[in-house]
């Protein structure tokens, strides 16, 4: 008994012992599932990209702190000091590397040092060890971009391929699909691609692809399966919608850029719709133009540019799709910190539209690139605009692509109109405003909203103040027209009674008319 005492006295010491030291944190070892000069390049790259083409200027050891912090979002236990011209990562109240600040001009010793620090981490951590770079990387960069504004942020590898495919096409067949109770349903079909060559419809029902079932895959599984290189084969299964019949068919992929344009005609009005913007937007705009001038003639009365729901999307494309209803003068500027950023862009057209009256809509969700293509064809006075105050996103974006496929989207520029405001913020002040909250206009009451010249006039005048304006006196204008999502054919019935009804179209204007250039005149 008393020996059992002893032991037990002696253990109890042990624990004590234990207790008053202080914990030991395992040694870091070698990291040999991280590739250092890899990732080294990856990071190295995303600091000389942001330090050197973000719209405000930032000091390397600021951004630098921020990406290392993004560790914590894969294991809270770890944390990042700033003092006496290091940076320690601690975990656990111990400390896990110490080193050096480098010098702030150099992102290359950056990218080391967020390496070293990444596999200091992943030699303590179970969290770490078990996270890939992928997800290395998106924590790093998220730090580092989380004091940035809103536009600017990281894609990983599979989400920047995405994106690429949205934006310049990809290898596939041509077809949009839906699960419906598990089954892959066909929606559309774009014309001459090659699904709609061999006959693919609405209705039908992909059952298996190169010879694996579809069923209870998801959406972007479904998506990989249907895309891949241009020229290569893939053999389909189909059911047909109307016979239930089950074919075989071997199709070639074709380079596919998602389509972006429809167009509607009747009663002498082309409503041409644009739901974002890619490689092929203005030119399926101009196809869409152009093949109704030559079929209506004479019975085509006006257009309508619907840009309600348009996020955006490429800048030059906005800046060619109203290039086309304009013979001379500016179409949009853009003005940064870094000197590729600055930009003058200029109409060389030759209004396919030929004069004959247009009318663009925009909501409050018409962003970016749609703010660009109506500012340009308000202030050069050859667009009438109806709808309510757009989004306000005036600045400009860069895509850059990393080593590692990923991508940095950086704010790099803002976007100034045609008649000298700043975009950002404020967004498109429609001359008709069809908000809810506004005036409840409906086209019965459109023309007395075109003679309300004097009202009109003095809020474009203030609108289009050079003077970069405070967010309140931003927020003061748009609450005169409120941006609201437009869902219904209000807006649209207004445009066309704009177009139909003689003088309107031409009273409308002069409510936003400046002494800017316009289409007919050259720029000062």
């Amino acid at each position: 008994m008393t020996h059992f005492r002893h032991l037990a006295a002696a253990a109890f010491l042990l624990v004590l012992a234990a207790c008053a030291q202080p914990r030991i944190l395992p040694t870091v070892v070698e990291d040999t599932g991280f590739s250092h000069p890899a990732v080294d390049e990856v990071f190295s790259a995303g600091y000389e990209h942001v330090s050197d083409k973000y719209i405000e200027a930032l000091a390397l050891d600021d951004i630098g702190l921020e990406a290392l912090r993004g560790l914590g979002a894969i294991d809270p236990a770890l944390s990042i000091e700033r003092a006496d011209g290091k940076i320690g990562l601690y975990a656990e109240g111990g400390e896990l590397i110490r080193l050096k600040i480098p010098d702030p001009a150099t992102p290359r010793a950056w990218g080391r040092l967020t390496t070293q620090v990444a596999v200091a981490a992943r030699g303590w951590s179970y969290e770490m060890r078990k996270a890939d770079p992928e997800r290395i990387y998106e924590a790093v960069f998220d730090g580092m971009l989380s004091e940035l504004d809103i536009y600017s942020r990281y894609s990983g590898a599979d989400e920047a391929r995405r994106n690429r495919a949205r934006r310049d096409g990809f290898g596939g067949i041509g077809l949009r699909f839906r699960l419906d109770d598990g089954e892959i349903e066909i929606i559309h079909v774009t014309p001459e691609t090659p699904a709609a060559q061999a006959g693919l419809e609405e209705g039908d029902v992909i059952v298996s692809v190169d010879g694996k079932p579809m069923v209870g895959l998801s959406v972007r599984e479904v998506s990989k399966r249907l895309r891949g290189p241009v020229d290569s084969q893939i053999r389909l299964v189909y059911r047909e919608g109307d016979t239930k019949v089950e074919r075989e068919i071997v199709l070639t992929r074709r380079h596919i850029v998602p389509q972006t344009v429809t167009a509607t005609y009747s009663n002498g009005i082309l409503v041409v719709r644009v739901s974002s913007f890619n490689q092929k937007t203005a030119a399926d705009v101009k196809t869409a133009v152009m093949k109704h001038r030559r079929t209506s003639g004479a019975r085509l009365k006006g257009m309508v540019l619907d840009l309600t729901g348009n996020p955006g999307g490429l800048l030059r494309q906005s800046v060619t799709l109203a290039n086309l209803f304009l013979t001379q003068g500016h179409i949009i500027s853009t003005r940064g910190r870094h000197s590729d950023s600055l930009h003058q862009y200029n109409a060389d057209g030759e209004d396919i539209l030929q004069g004959r009256p247009l009318v663009v809509l925009v909501d409050g969700k018409s962003a970016s690139a749609s703010e660009i293509t109506a500012s340009a064809l308000q202030d050069r006075n050859r667009a009438v605009v109806v709808g309510t105050s757009s989004y306000g996103k005036g600045s400009v974006q860069t895509v850059i692509r990393l080593p590692n496929d990923g991508e940095l989207t950086l704010t790099w520029s803002r976007l100034i109109a045609p008649t000298g405001y700043t975009l950002h913020g404020l967004g498109i002040h429609p001359t008709v405003c069809t908000s809810s909250t506004a005036f409840g206009l409906n086209a019965d009451r459109v023309a007395q909203a075109v003679s309300s010249a004097a009202e009109a006039i003095e809020v474009f005048s203030r609108w289009r103040r050079p003077a970069l304006l405070t967010a309140d006196e931003r927020s003061t204008l748009r609450d005169l027209c409120p941006p609201e999502r437009r869902k219904d054919d209000a807006d649209l019935s207004v445009a066309k009674r704009i177009i139909l009804e003689k003088g309107l179209f031409a009273r409308a204007l002069t409510l936003t008319a400046t002494d800017t250039p316009t289409a007919g005149k050259d720029p000062d």
